[in-house]
């Protein structure tokens, strides 16, 4: 069972991307909440804290839920017409009673697209809001700026804006082949494609090059651009990419990589989970315009 689609039609809309939430949320800065009731995302961690409704999946509405050890609520916009806001629990917090933990990262999250890409907004919002209490030029505390999620220091004046992280990702091929990584903290036998982050000076072919070489010793051209997926976790932007052999032999870079190597189209091992951009790529690029 899975509250997800099980095809997308094109990379934007993959879960965690705005498409998902298209004329349901209006997303907007905190210092807009109106007050009053609305609905609620609580979450634990990566968790989406739900109440237990008989197999409903519902955001809990009404004013500030009366969990123990609950953050300051923050409001980020409006849900279905409803004032949206979210707060969390410490990770090792125990599960209140009547509720439903649902983790945002799971392979397959028995949530809906909409509830899924929502729930991994909050997350993202609430990291920004952790981590940007002080100045990372000064140390001095910061102050939110009227109408944006961007912040202002209060010592030297320097403005701050949420952090989003550019990575590459790409799908290797050549006739009949695909190039596939595995990492090691990942479950057994699941592979995907080279990725990574983007250095200081690269575009994001620069990159794709790169990565495929540091990571597989392997050379590559025709690299294009597919589409991108949204990954607040904490806040990367994953930029698809296809590309085809030129040459070399796989050399898996150890620090990196348990593994890497070819694999047949028809021989194809546990592929990532169908929510990605990963998969996106090899489902629909896996043999298209391979000559």
């Amino acid at each position: 069972m899975t509250g997800l689609p099980d095809s997308y039609a094109s990379p934007r809309h993959l879960p965690f991307n705005s498409t998902c939430l298209d004329d349901q949320f209006l997303f907007e800065s905190a210092d807009r909440d109106p007050g009053g009731i609305g609905c609620w995302l609580l979450l634990r961690g990566t968790e989406l804290l739900l109440p237990e409704t008989g197999g409903a999946l519902t955001l809990p509405v009404g004013a500030s839920p009366a969990l123990p050890g609950l953050s300051a609520p923050l409001y980020f916009g409006r849900w279905q017409q409803m004032s949206c806001r979210t707060a969390s629990l410490a990770k090792d917090a125990p599960l209140p009673i009547g509720w439903v933990a649902h983790n945002l990262m799971a392979p397959d999250p028995l949530l809906p697209i909409d509830l899924l890409s929502l729930g991994a907004l909050a997350r993202q919002l609430l990291q920004w809001q952790e981590n940007s209490c002080h100045c990372s030029r000064c140390g001095s505390e910061q102050q939110t700026m009227p109408g944006e999620w961007g912040r202002r220091c209060n010592g030297c004046g320097a403005l701050h804006f949420p952090h989003i992280h550019p990575c590459v990702i790409v799908i290797v091929r050549r006739p009949g082949e695909l190039l596939l990584t595995r990492k090691a903290e990942w479950p057994p036998g699941r592979y995907s494609l080279v990725a990574g982050f983007l250095d200081l000076g690269e575009c994001l072919e620069e990159a794709v090059e790169r990565e495929v070489r540091e990571e597989t010793g392997v050379e590559i051209t025709n690299i294009r651009y597919v589409g991108s997926q949204s990954w607040p976790f904490p806040s990367q932007l994953m930029a698809g990419f296809v590309a085809d052999y030129v040459s070399g032999e796989v050399c898996v870079e150890e620090k990196e990589l348990e593994d890497a190597r070819w694999f047949s189209i028809d021989a194809l091992p546990q592929l990532p989970p169908k929510r990605s951009i990963a998969r996106y790529l090899i489902d629909h690029h896996a043999l298209a315009d391979l000559s």
